[in-house]
């Protein structure tokens, strides 16, 4: 029989009975110097978001330099067709870059559907999604996560985190319970 190590903590979990509480205890924790948080309630709490929201995910420069590439790609694409390989005096329309109003649509769109994809597609990947397993579901009592429980949960990784003393400080908040969440 092999002797299997005990699985490492994802963090400690405490539960709240109320998003008052919840809210109390978020501002607290954040006062304490944690920074690697999670909170997990059945609707959402503006002022827990504001406080275990990451900082800047990169997705608003990531959208803009799509953008910005799309458009370019979607003028330089038209520059190249219609004026270098294969002009076309059509109607009078001049074949020099002083036609740019006529190329401002389909640079328009390529710059927008250049940006709308990028932007879905960093926003699953920088989110970690998808995600059919998060530690967080091994906490007792977290199926009530999604009726009517509030958890706030700090992470292993935290540079705070010490296993004592981060259960203890958590149990000072008040919760109903303070569990460890394996890995």
């Amino acid at each position: 029989m092999q002797n299997r190590a005990a699985p490492e903590i994802y963090g400690l979990m405490a539960e709240f009975k109320t998003p008052e509480e919840l809210i109390a205890a978020t501002h607290k924790v954040k006062q304490a110097g944690y920074s690697k948080l999670d909170a997990f309630t059945p609707f959402p709490i503006e002022e827990v978001i504001e406080e275990v929201a990451p900082g800047d995910t990169g997705v608003p420069r990531l959208v803009l330099l799509a953008g910005l590439i799309g458009a370019a790609t979607g003028f330089i694409i038209q520059y190249v067709g219609n004026i270098i390989d294969y002009p076309l005096n059509i109607g009078g329309r001049p074949l020099s870059i002083d036609n740019w109003p006529a190329m401002i649509p389909i640079t328009f769109e390529s710059m927008i559907l250049l940006a709308a994809f990028t932007a879905a597609i960093s926003m699953v990947v920088l989110n970690g999604l998808p995600m059919p397993y998060h530690p967080a579901f091994n906490a007792p009592r977290f199926d009530r996560a999604s009726q009517d429980a509030f958890f706030l949960c700090i992470e292993a990784r935290d540079p705070l985190f010490d296993r004592a003393q981060t259960s203890q400080f958590l149990r000072n908040l008040g919760p109903v319970q303070v569990t460890e969440v394996a890995n």
